[in-house]
């Protein structure tokens, strides 16, 4: 929607400073010409915005100049305090104290209840906002990226053309153009380490629709998961895939049912319900399961014999 757009711009004046028409093009995947209607669009509202020519130009927001809140409603501001106050929680600037900054005067500060929390925070805090500003920063730059990535197939080195940072089911993925691969691609960032700046300009590719869709590798059949848990998983059933997904048994046990389209995800997420679940198919399924739980008992059965071992051992003389 165009709303979204133009208040999506003046954020971005209000993290940047100054942005060139070409980035906002590109990020809003709009044409020059319409970034250049919603420059005079938010200029027509009363934000002074001023626009400088040739090398190092771009437009930026008039210097000392403090928004209306009348701009936009309480619940649109709300909205946008949310995100940033989110987005600061993984990144070294205060996006969120800047943009109050802009709504507020000298005599009256703005009031922001707590009504929304959005926390894009992880367990590696430092080491993701690094990540976080270095390729924001070749993203903005056009620059390759390069590093070495963990995944089922073993890890190896990938050199990306960065184009947007995505956060979704509580992951932070880069979205590009990896060279080794040869194809548009996502990667979690917490997958990724020794990132760095190759120093060398890309150029900007057209990017299908189809492409910038998240989605899961899928086989051509995927895989139908049904399988019985205790009641006491339901809360987990709900949150992970709905209430919709299984019905409750005479005996209170849960009867689920759901179609995965990647076999080592339903894999993984059946694995971290332990003995809670009772998988009925796929029977594939069933068997890589049985083998999960061979192979853990062998190793506690070894662990508790070399411990036997050590403790029966005669003292040194």
């Amino acid at each position: 929607m165009k709303i979204d757009r133009l208040i999506g711009i003046i954020t971005i004046l209000l993290q940047q400073e100054k942005v060139t028409a070409p980035e906002l093009a590109r990020q809003f995947q709009v044409s020059r010409r319409t970034i250049n209607r919603d420059i005079e669009d938010i200029c027509k509202a009363g934000i002074p915005l001023v626009t400088a020519q040739g090398y190092g130009g771009g437009i930026s927001i008039e210097p000392g100049y403090k928004l209306d809140k009348s701009i936009l409603s309480q619940e649109e501001l709300q909205s946008v305090l949310a995100g940033l106050d989110g987005i600061d929680r993984v990144s070294k600037e205060t996006y969120f104290t800047k943009l109050l900054e802009k709504f507020s005067s000298r005599n009256q500060r703005l009031l922001v209840d707590d009504v929304i929390l959005i926390d894009l925070a992880s367990n590696c805090q430092p080491s993701l906002a690094r990540k976080i500003e270095v390729i924001k920063k070749m993203i903005l730059e056009n620059h390759l990226i390069a590093f070495c990535y963990y995944g089922e197939e073993g890890e190896g080195q990938k050199l990306l053309e960065p184009y947007r940072l995505v956060f979704r089911c509580s992951y932070w993925y880069v979205f590009g153009y990896c060279r080794e691969e040869e194809r548009f691609c996502y990667f979690q960032l917490g997958r990724l380490s020794r990132l760095r700046d190759v120093g060398e300009i890309f150029l900007v590719r057209d990017v299908p629709e189809a492409e910038l869709e998240f989605t899961e590798e899928t086989g051509e059949e995927g895989f139908h998961l049904q399988a019985v848990f205790e009641p006491s998983e339901k809360y987990r059933l709900v949150e992970a895939y709905g209430e919709d997904t299984f019905s409750v048994q005479e005996d209170g046990s849960l009867l689920f049912e759901h179609d995965f389209t990647d076999y080592q995800c339903m894999l993984q997420w059946v694995l971290g319900f332990g003995g809670q679940v009772e998988v009925l198919e796929p029977d594939k399924l069933r068997q890589d399961l049985r083998r999960h739980a061979e192979r853990m008992c062998e190793k506690y059965e070894r662990r508790k014999e070399n411990l036997s071992l050590q403790e029966g051992a005669s003292p040194p003389l």
